[in-house]
């Protein structure tokens, strides 16, 4: 008798005939044949373990293997660089796990009007949040929001070449130059010895093919960059658009790029009440002002709201779809996908939990303790803490080439103390030398970095083993 899989529909031999007769055809062999040359088929038999077909031993199986990770709630993290461990309000898991959103993540142009409705209050929300005036549907992360952004200013000036600071994140650099390399020419600019950009680079790198600078505030490697304007400044007066990275828990304290001259914002909306879950969830954000040449280039949805037949009562629906890959896949923009609608959603009831108080008591939070934690590791003989001596919000640079260790080592021996310790640069960033990127979000106590403090202190004098 032919093997009926568990979890795999229409194994049974009956059904599969059945099918087949339908098909025409004799064998499931005679489907590979037509499909899939024979040059590429493999013959022989794969290296994997037996299957367990029984779904409690399975269960039990991935149990076990899950097991073996350590978490965030048995150790004390001090890793960000791009995925941070923010609390997350009970609310958000409440609403985003309703079958109604969690099941019907997109709604269509013609029905589902409390889904876009929805959208269009995160949209609101967030705009509210980095002070412009229209946000996108969110792309994938904030990665492709970058890339995007960029992509829209190639657009819009018809140039090609965008401009970079050496600091970005490496992950996010690597996602532009994918987006970009067919059609536009991409530069770094140095930074100094504070980590700024360095706006003498910047002029001597600005030119009539410039299409966009970008950069990040805060940046990836922590410091608050207090150029904005005179960044703004000099893209604007070469004919190119300013387009700035921002993370979103700063912005209850720090004033959005949006007023210091930034003509396109983005980031990640990771912060607003997603769980890091082994690297997500992430969605982007793209925000600009409410200008033709801006909206018609958005590469994802844009919601909006009407007045109905019935005075005081309200309609949303799509904005010019048509830009989109759903509403014209051969003259879109570009192409995007649907996957995160049920994130805008939870960006949504976080923003309207926290409120504009709770977003600068957020903010405010992780400024103080991430000052607290520069001081404390500051005292420590070995080891050198902000090493670009700048104002940071959530994240610093702690450099060990004064002790010797590298930050493999000094990793990990702080795991054998239950922490996890700050992000290796020096693969990513050699001339840092053995530095590591550390972080602190709210979540992280007065208590677990005085922990850390000590931890270091043994580590680097050579006791902490």
């Amino acid at each position: 008798m032919s093997f009926v899989h568990p979890y795999m529909p229409n194994s049974a031999p009956a059904v599969q005939k059945e099918m087949l007769d339908a098909l025409g055809i004799d064998s499931i062999e005679a489907l590979y044949r037509d499909i899939i040359p024979e040059h590429l088929r493999f013959r022989g038999k794969m290296n994997l373990p037996e299957p367990i077909h029984s779904e409690f031993e399975l269960k039990k199986h991935v149990e076990g293997i899950l097991q073996r990770n350590a978490t965030c709630g048995e150790f004390i993290s001090f890793l960000g660089a791009g995925c941070y461990r923010h609390f997350v309000p009970a609310v958000c898991d409440e609403i985003n796990g309703r079958a109604e959103f969690l099941t019907a993540y997109v709604g269509d142009t013609y029905s589902d009007h409390g889904k876009m409705q929805a959208f269009f209050e995160y949209c609101s929300l967030l705009a509210e949040l980095v002070d412009m005036d229209v946000i996108n549907y969110p792309t994938y992360d904030g990665g492709q929001a970058v890339a995007s952004s960029l992509r829209m200013a190639l657009r819009i000036t018809g140039r090609g070449e965008v401009l970079l600071p050496a600091t970005m994140n490496p992950e996010i650099l690597s996602q532009v130059r994918d987006y970009c390399k067919h059609v536009a020419a991409i530069k770094l600019v140095n930074y100094t010895g504070e980590g700024k950009l360095d706006l003498a680079d910047l002029e001597s790198k600005l030119s009539g093919r410039t299409a966009a600078v970008f950069f990040e505030n805060p940046s990836y490697l922590g410091f608050i960059e207090m150029q904005g304007q005179r960044i703004a400044d000099l893209a604007h007066g070469a004919g190119a658009i300013c387009v700035v990275g921002a993370d979103v828990a700063s912005l209850g304290v720090l004033e959005s790029p949006a007023n210091y001259g930034a003509d396109i914002v983005c980031g990640d909306i990771q912060p607003l009440g997603m769980h890091i879950q082994f690297g997500g969830g992430h969605a982007g954000y793209i925000a600009t002002r409410q200008e033709e040449k801006y909206i018609r280039q958005y590469p994802t949805y844009l919601y909006g709201i009407a007045p109905t037949e019935t005075e005081g009562e309200y309609g949303w629906a799509r904005a010019l779809n048509y830009r989109t890959s759903h509403g014209s896949r051969e003259k879109a923009n570009e192409y995007f996908g649907t996957a995160n609608g049920l994130w805008a959603i939870t960006a949504a009831v976080y923003l309207a939990t926290m409120g504009p108080q709770g977003m600068r008591e957020l903010g405010e939070t992780i400024l103080y303790r991430t000052n607290y934690a520069i001081q404390l590791l500051s005292e420590i003989e070995g080891l050198r803490a902000n090493v670009f001596g700048a104002a940071n919000f959530q994240e610093f640079i702690v450099n060990f080439d004064p002790c010797g260790k590298t930050v493999a080592e000094v990793n990990k021996a702080l795991l054998r103390k239950g922490i996890f310790g700050g992000k290796d640069l020096s693969k990513d960033f050699p001339a840092l030398g053995q530095s590591a990127l550390y972080c602190i979000t709210e979540t992280v106590s007065a208590a677990e970095i005085r922990l850390l403090a000590a931890a270091l202190r043994e580590i680097v004098s050579g006791e902490g083993k």
